[in-house]
């Protein structure tokens, strides 16, 4: 079963208070690149939105961490986009206990892999 409505909105706080807070766009770039985050089941990605490269009138997902919750053990797991497009476990910190946690890794960002 996924994440439930009230799940999903008190996540959505979480993120904004740790995260996108921090990493929003400035003021002076926001009608060109926006903040994004996705629920699936029990999976979160934050992406940031922008103008395809190539066709600047169209926007593009570009995505910054996936963290996934693994129920049965009360874990939330850490994912980077590797350069073949695909998720890849955060091997210097894999797994957190909370969602802050994981949030905290990801905007510390200690090995490049999220913000490049």
């Amino acid at each position: 079963m996924p994440f439930t409505e009230d799940e999903i909105a008190e996540y959505a706080l979480t993120i904004e208070k740790h995260f996108w807070s921090k990493r929003r766009p400035p003021v002076e770039m926001r009608d060109k690149i926006r903040e994004g985050q996705r629920f699936t089941g029990y999976t979160l990605d934050l992406f940031y939105v922008r103008p395809r490269w190539q066709h600047p009138g169209e926007t593009i997902d570009s995505p910054v961490a996936r963290v996934r919750y693994i129920k049965s053990r009360k874990i939330w797991q850490l994912y980077w986009m590797r350069a073949d497009l695909k998720w890849h476990r955060y091997i210097p910190h894999p797994v957190t206990t909370n969602l802050e946690q994981a949030l905290q890794v990801i905007d510390e960002d200690a090995n490049g892999c999220f913000f490049g």
